[in-house]
Formats: structure tokens, C-alpha cells, sequence
């Protein structure tokens, strides 16, 4: 008999048919005539129960069917007496396939921290949040490469090594095949990268952003999806030193094509995940609600995590210059009575996530893009513009979550950006490649970057960026 997923059998509901399911064991109930075996597959947050006669079982068979034990049962589907599903199995057969010590397994029935669950995130995806957390990730991935399928662009894969810093920051992590107790030395008693296995200093991507420019610049549309790494000694619910970034890139594009394309993205991907994971969305939005109870009233949820969805879909995106922001921020009564933890007293501020929440919460109550940057807050590719002051650069912020997605123009013009880098002190030698791209054939051209994990982080309502990757990696963890 072929196996059906308890996610497909809950949708039929064959009721008289005989099937396989197989699974794990999340709980056991009952009494000596009967036990309720409550069954998972991961297929979707819904369990299958199984009800097992007691005669019809050897007491050894029954006695293994543990919390976390794997079992195959075959049985008749039903239709339930009991609450709380439509349908059950009458278990006729019971197969033992892995047996779970009942008193070694750490995931037993009862509410377990996210904090414990992330010191056994090798199991973590056997409970309901976790399965329903990387369930909605995998839509949301689908999600991401069936937009840009359906609208022309062609997917690109960037080096995950790479002897550039598109971001200029220096926080990244170094590729080496040297050996560490005997590393070669030069005549001025520096590191000889020339003896490495890339005949360079080389390092881990922070972005494919450089790269997928190059792309764009023969294809039009590109985009990128992969992982990035930053060597950033931050312990925050917000950031990773390993997380997966989305980065497209558009030829013959301004700052305006790219806010309207990072707009209609979001809400197609956000819309995805509405018509597609209604259980799993629901079983969070729940799961929230529950926690928010045991919370003051100033510190719960101003929407549920429905309504924050559909809060994108429904709003046009505000799209505010910086400058009017800053107008906003310094005349706002959080900074006027010093509520903010940085306040805003001149032009040039580096916005911080409390700014970006108060626009987008408080102050417009819709999404919000801004724009056009001071230039010495932002990166040396972004586009200068004709006021010398700012660039061409778009941030985009989300209730709860402050900044989602940044991108800009990018700087065409040769001259400007071999300015540009010489502030910035890049070298050109490093960048012939991108710089090429000014010399031969250059046009306009923009761009974003949205960290998948804060996209994951949203949609599913969870509270730290650790809970939305399987296993993170931190400073000082990289276990598993």
C-alpha cells in the first residue's frame, strides 16, 4: 500500500478507505480498551489521530509508542466522535520504525522555550511552531523565485568567495587553506597572501549585489538568492553572521522602477504566503495572541499577524524623502519629550529601527519607502544626485520590523564613482571588473537587497531572527 500524507488524507477525507500513514508520535492518550495516538508528518501543523484498540495490540508494540517514536499504521479512515478533528484512523496494524526513549527525549508534550529549543535545533522542527515556521520559509522561497520567473528576470549565482567588499564595511570572514600554526610571510613580515590557494586575500560575501550589476548589465534582469555573511560580533534578535539575502538587479532602471518593483514584490510574496499557508499563519497568529495575554497592554501586538499582512497588501507603500522624515522625526513628541533612545537633532542622522517604527506605525500608518540619503551615510556605488548632497538610495520599513528592504541607483557614470571609491578608499586595481561595466556599454541601472531571514521573521510573527533559520549562526555558536 502506498503512504499518504496526512496533509492529503485531512483534505479528502476518504472516509471507508483503508491507508498508510507514517510519522511521529507527538502525544499518547487513553485507557486500557483504547489509546489516542496523536501522529505528525511535518505535511502540514494538523495532526492525524489514530485510535488503537487495545486488543487488537501486543503490549509491547504499544508500549514503544512513545512521544517522538516513528511508526507506520494502517488502518480504516473514519469519521471522528471526538472533537477537535473531522476524521480519524482505526489503527488495524502498528510498525514500530524508531523508538524514542520516553525519558531521554527532550521534546515531551508541555510548552518548551524558543531559548531551550535552539540548544536542540536538530530537533526543533518536530514541534508545531518550528513546523510551521519552515513550512511558511519554504513558501515564502518558492514564493521569491516564481515572482521573478513570472517577470522576465534570470536567476544568477554570485561567489560565495570573493576577493571584493561590496559594502565597504571590512566586517567579513577570511577564506584561507594556509595552515594556521605555520603561515607564510613576506619580506615585510605580512601575511603572504600570494602563497594561498587563490593566490589573494579572499573572504566571505556580504553581498552578490557587484556581481549581479554585472549581469544585469547583458541581461537586463537578474537576481540573485543565496547566502551572505557577516563577521559582525552583534548578539541581537536582529542579525546573523550567516543569513540569505535576495538581490535583484534591473538595466535601464531608476530609483523610481525600483520602488515600484520592490513594492509590487513584497506584496506578491507577502499575498503568497496569505492564499497559501492559512493553517500554519493561523496556528502562529494563536500562538502570539496566547503569549501576548501574559503581557502589559503597552507591549502587545497592535495588530494580529493576519492583519499585519494583509496591512501590506491593502496600503499603497508612503514614499517620503529622508529629509521630509527628519522634518517629522524632529518635530515628533517621542523626540521632543526624549523618548527615543537616539534622538534626531540635525540632518544627517543615521536612522535607527525606533525612527523607522514610529513612521510606519504611528505617524503614516502604512508602509513606508524612503529616500534620496545623505550620501556620507550610504554606500560608494549608489548614484549621486544633482544636490552633491544625497543619493539615489530607497529603504524600505515594515510595522514591527523597522527596515526590510535598502536599494538604490546605481552610479553609472565612471567618473563620479572613481571619485566615489577614492573617499571611500577602494582601490581601483581591486575593481577593473566593475568598473569595466562604466567603460564599455554603460546605462542606468538599479537595485535592492532583501535579508530573507527578516522577510521570514515578519510574515511568521516570530521575535527573534535566530527562530526563522534552521541552524544560526552566531558569535561564539556554530553547533550543528
Amino acid at each position: 500500500m502506498e503512504r499518504i500524507k496526512i496533509d492529503a488524507l485531512l483534505k479528502s477525507e476518504p472516509v471507508g478507505e483503508k491507508k498508510l500513514v507514517k510519522g511521529w508520535v507527538r502525544t499518547k492518550r487513553g485507557s486500557k480498551s483504547v489509546n489516542f495516538i496523536a501522529l505528525n508528518d511535518g505535511s502540514c501543523i494538523h495532526n492525524l489521530q489514530i485510535v488503537a484498540d487495545t486488543e487488537n495490540f501486543s503490549e509491547e508494540v504499544l508500549r514503544k509508542v512513545t512521544t517522538g517514536a516513528a511508526i507506520s499504521v494502517v488502518g480504516e479512515i473514519s469519521e471522528s466522535k471526538g472533537s477537535g478533528q473531522s476524521v480519524e484512523m482505526i489503527a488495524e496494524e502498528i510498525e514500530i520504525l524508531g523508538v524514542a526513549d520516553s525519558e531521554k527525549y527532550p521534546l515531551q508534550p508541555k510548552k518548551h522555550s524558543l531559548e531551550f529549543l535552539r540548544e536542540i535545533a536538530h530537533l526543533r522542527f518536530r514541534t508545531s511552531t518550528f513546523g510551521a515556521v519552515f513550512r511558511i520559509r519554504h513558501a515564502l522561497s518558492f514564493a521569491i523565485h516564481d515572482y521573478f520567473n513570472k517577470n522576465g528576470f534570470y536567476y544568477l549565482n554570485t561567489p560565495i568567495i570573493t576577493g571584493s567588499d561590496a559594502e565597504g564595511a571590512g566586517e567579513m570572514f577570511r577564506v584561507t587553506n594556509f595552515d594556521l600554526d605555520n603561515i607564510p610571510k613576506n619580506e615585510e613580515g605580512k601575511i603572504d597572501f600570494k602563497e594561498d590557494f587563490f593566490g589573494r586575500e579572499t573572504n566571505l560575501t556580504v553581498s552578490g549585489q557587484l556581481e549581479a550589476e554585472l549581469g544585469a548589465m547583458a541581461l537586463s534582469q537578474v537576481y540573485t538568492f543565496g547566502p551572505t555573511f557577516r563577521a559582525e560580533n552583534s548578539n541581537t534578535s536582529r542579525h546573523l553572521a550567516e543569513f540569505w539575502m535576495v538581490e535583484p538587479e534591473v538595466a535601464f532602471a531608476d530609483l523610481k522602477d525600483d520602488m515600484d518593483l520592490a513594492e509590487d514584490f513584497l506584496k506578491y510574496i507577502v499575498q503568497y504566503a496569505l492564499d497559501n499557508c492559512a493553517d500554519d499563519l493561523a496556528f502562529l497568529e494563536n500562538r502570539i495572541e496566547q503569549e501576548d495575554k501574559q503581557k502589559p497592554k503597552d507591549q502587545r501586538q497592535p495588530m494580529s499577524l493576519t492583519e499585519k499582512l494583509k496591512f501590506i497588501v491593502e496600503n499603497e507603500f508612503e514614499r517620503v524623502t529622508y529629509t521630509d522624515a527628519i522634518d517629522i522625526l524632529r518635530n515628533s513628541k517621542p523626540n521632543k519629550k526624549k523618548k527615543f533612545n537616539y534622538l534626531i537633532e540635525e540632518w544627517g542622522a543615521d536612522l535607527q529601527s525606533e525612527h523607522e517604527r514610529f513612521l510606519v506605525e504611528k505617524h503614516f500608518k502604512k508602509p513606508v519607502i524612503l529616500y534620496d540619503y545623505p550620501a556620507d551615510i550610504k554606500a560608494f556605488y549608489m548614484r549621486q544626485n544633482d544636490d552633491d548632497k544625497t543619493v539615489a538610495a530607497m529603504d524600505i520599513l515594515f510595522p514591527g520590523i523597522g527596515e526590510i528592504v535598502g536599494g538604490s541607483q546605481r552610479e553609472e557614470r565612471l567618473s563620479v564613482l572613481t571619485e566615489k571609491m577614492k573617499d571611500f578608499n577602494i582601490p581601483e586595481e581591486e575593481m577593473w571588473w566593475y568598473l569595466d561595466t562604466r567603460k564599455y556599454g554603460t546605462a542606468p541601472h538599479s537595485g535592492f537587497g532583501l535579508g530573507f531571514e527578516r522577510l521570514v521573521l515578519f510574515v511568521t510573527g516570530m521575535s527573534n531572527i535566530r527562530d526563522v533559520i534552521a541552524f544560526p549562526r552566531t558569535p561564539g555558536s556554530a553547533e550543528f
